[in-house]
């Protein structure tokens, strides 16, 4: 069932989501070995096992510094990044990125951090810390000082969004300093009623920004820990120079299916826990918002959550149903009916637009349970018909791939020599080498001419 409201009580709180990363890619090996022991059932468009290792492999021209998630590297994540575009001086662009817990970091083109951003504390000793999940970016929001481009993040440890300034100038490169912290204090949680509904952490999660062509009003979409819910907030800035945000409505998308067998699935999951969606992005042209609900697949609707979500694909689980084992955290799968999608395996995590002055371009989904990307045209008319897709590979010893990949990002516009044609940056959730077998995480900036090069053949 879809509902839609205006601003509704919040869920009761769960635990906190346990399940491992590595679930998904278990789950996937489970299903190539079902797929090689029994035919799938008449219909079923399940393509043959490892498919995916004819597409295009393009490599990374650089890296950012490797993250540690643990108490030496400051509990620094990778997760997902944003491009910023120095209009008046485009080689000078700058990527902003999200290290949950590390809080931000801010990188030049040639993957060089240029400023980290601590994320804040709880409000008291013992509450949830700060915990930077997602950025987005905002152009041109009306500040009293002017008009601002503004880097925007969802802090799940404290269910609110962060806003900060980005300043290009000559002057804040010196300082090594192009954000800002402009957050109206007085900001809300965003979907908690109490410090303790936080501290369980079901709180903010995925993010996209939009800023309505017609109107001219800025609103993020933000999606909810473990639950299917996404809020629409309207953007507020302060006469004090600051912003804030007020919740307009909030949608819930479905977390049962009616598969064609006429039986329903829910996708497996930790007692408690929904199919929760993360990478957002939203098509400036027309206000089309694309979801991904991380085990089912992606969905298109408007961006003012005012009409009937559409699964434009779905991932390769789809319909598989799923045992949790309390003692490895981890989903044992069932018989493959064969209803799931050919081009994503779960999870479906970042998405990004590349976008065209012709209207013409392509959105882009991380599939995280392969380590490959599937590309969609970005016309509506053709249904999003699916153009291809690509794998980020080594481009040396030093310099490796992108590997189960939460969060990705696209400019298509000439950013310097180093990126005439345009950049793609994702993330490494597995980065190597280690140093001393801690894990690491990064970002790769990949020459977004490649991709659209592969992408066109």
């Amino acid at each position: 069932m879809i509902t839609s409201s205006a601003e509704q009580p919040a869920q009761p709180p769960a635990g906190p989501r346990r399940r491992a990363r590595t679930a998904a890619v278990a789950l996937a090996v489970a299903l190539a070995a079902l797929a090689t022991a029994a035919p799938a059932q008449a219909g079923a468009t399940r393509p043959a096992p490892h498919a995916h290792q004819a597409l295009p492999a393009l490599t990374p021209r650089a890296e950012t510094p490797p993250l540690y998630d643990d108490e030496a590297g400051g509990n620094a994540d990778a997760d997902d990044p944003a491009i910023w575009r120095n209009a008046a001086d485009p080689g000078r662009s700058l990527v902003v990125a999200t290290a949950k817990e590390g809080g931000l970091r801010v990188y030049d083109l040639d993957a060089r951090q240029v400023q980290s951003v601590a994320a804040p504390s709880g409000p008291a000793p013992g509450d949830a810390p700060g915990r930077f999940n997602n950025v987005d970016l905002v152009q041109g929001l009306a500040l009293p000082s002017g008009p601002a481009d503004l880097a925007v993040t969802s802090d799940r440890g404290n269910d609110r969004l962060r806003f900060y300034r980005i300043d290009g100038s000559a002057k804040a490169r010196r300082a090594n300093a192009p954000l800002t912290d402009v957050t109206d204090p007085a900001a809300p949680p965003v979907f908690s009623a109490s410090q303790q509904e936080i501290n369980d952490q079901r709180t903010a999660y995925g993010l996209a920004t939009w800023t309505d062509r017609t109107t001219k009003r800025s609103y993020a979409l933000v999606s909810r820990r473990e639950t299917t819910r996404v809020a629409l907030l309207e953007l507020l800035p302060a006469a004090n120079g600051t912003v804030g945000y007020r919740k307009v409505r909030t949608l819930d998308l479905p977390s049962a299916f009616r598969l064609p067998n006429g039986r329903t699935w829910t996708p497996c999951g930790e007692p408690g826990e929904l199919p929760q969606v993360e990478g957002m992005v939203v098509d400036p042209a027309d206000g089309t918002l694309y979801a991904g609900q991380e085990d089912v697949g992606i969905w298109r609707l408007r961006a003012d959550l005012t009409s009937k979500p559409e699964l434009i694909d779905r991932v390769r689980e789809y319909g598989v149903p799923g045992t949790y084992d309390e003692g490895t955290e981890e989903c044992v799968p069932g018989a493959d009916p064969g209803y799931g999608g050919s081009r994503l395996t779960a999870d479906v995590e970042g998405l990004a637009l590349i976008t065209e002055a012709d209207g013409d371009g392509y959105l882009l989904a991380s599939s995280q349970g392969d380590n490959t990307f599937a590309a969609y045209d970005r016309e509506k008319s053709d249904d999003n018909e699916y153009e291809g897709g690509f794998r980020v590979t080594a481009a040396s010893a030093t310099l490796d791939g992108s590997e189960e990949c939460d969060g990705a990002a696209a400019l298509n516009a000439p950013l310097g020599p180093q990126y005439p044609r345009g950049l793609l940056v994702v993330q490494d959730g597995d980065d190597t080498p280690q140093a001393g077998g801690r894990e690491a995480t990064g970002f790769k900036f990949v020459d977004l001419g490649r991709v659209l090069d592969a992408l066109d053949d």
